[in-house]
């Protein structure tokens, strides 16, 4: 068994942490907030810093939630920087900007220590039911090393290739996910504002072309008006900034990405960005003055 850190324990990392610790493995722990009572359980241990957890594990996790909460609590104070030696390996499984992770990693490996960029996709039912698909940047070796921990949290587990890919593919899918909620959603509001039962014109469509992971289970939250977050409007937010920044850098255009923007936009400027990203679709219900379901 490993000494595993993991810092960040949110939606999303508190159940990731919880599967390290069924296995086994001693992990040592730190959040911001309070950590979950039902994590300090068997062979978990709460510390008081980043660099405590950083000297007390060989694999440090993070699960973040942007950019300079990474920067933060890697090279701040008492930061993991702080507490690294050589040989030990940072996994961050944070959204973030791929650039930046470059950065940091090249800052990690200067220590003597590795790096790796992992980002997550499947919400919060993917981080409870360890079926998330994992997206990782970084050397093979580090990689093979890290994987079998993966598995305890993943099934879908991707060496896209060196620092800062893992990020890119993170980036990459937050586009599709943005975009297909914003087509379901003007979907289910055409249909319903014609008169059809957005509920049956789901399940039609659930069995044709059009047949999609989001427009089963988001379209099925946009009928239901079930909008408890598992992945918040704020944060799909920041990722489409990611993207639209780094396709400024790149000199490339991304108008559909920059729309889907708009419409979250639209939700957080009417105080729904703590909302699901399935509610997205409030912005597109708020233009027509019809929502697509009573609820």
């Amino acid at each position: 068994m490993s000494n595993i850190g993991f810092i960040g324990l949110g939606i999303m990392g508190a159940p990731m942490a919880a599967h390290l610790i069924k296995a086994g493995h001693d992990v040592f722990l730190n959040t911001r907030s309070k950590i979950p009572n039902d994590l300090l359980t068997g062979s978990a241990t709460a510390c008081a810093s980043p660099r405590e957890v950083a000297e007390r594990a060989d694999i440090i996790f993070m699960m973040l939630p942007d950019t300079p909460d990474v920067d933060k609590v890697l090279f701040e104070g008492n930061g993991v920087a702080a507490g690294l030696s050589k040989g030990k390996t940072v996994v961050d499984m944070s959204s973030i900007s791929p650039m930046d992770t470059k950065t940091f990693a090249q800052k990690i490996n200067a220590l003597g220590a590795d790096y790796l960029d992992a980002p997550v996709s499947g919400g919060e039912v993917g981080a409870k039911a360890a079926s998330l698909t994992i997206m990782v940047g970084g050397p093979d070796a580090v990689f093979e090393r890290v994987k079998p921990l993966f598995e305890l949290m993943g099934k879908n587990i991707t060496l896209v290739g060196g620092n800062g890919d893992g990020q890119t593919c993170k980036v990459a899918n937050q586009i599709i996910v943005a975009l297909n909620i914003a087509a379901v959603g003007e979907a289910l509001l055409f249909a319903s504002k014609a008169g059809a039962d957005p509920a049956k014109v789901r399940q039609a469509l659930m069995g044709g072309f059009a047949a999609s992971r989001i427009l089963e289970v988001h379209g099925e939250r946009m009928i239901k008006r079930t909008f408890a977050p598992g992945f918040r409007i704020g944060l799909h937010q920041k990722d489409l900034n990611l993207a639209l920044n780094g396709a400024r850098a790149l000199g490339v255009a991304l108008p559909q990405t920059a729309g889907a923007a708009q419409l979250m936009q639209v939700c957080s400027a009417n105080g729904m960005q703590d909302l699901d990203h399935s509610a997205l679709v409030r912005s597109l219900e708020l233009m027509a003055n019809h929502q697509v379901a009573e609820g």
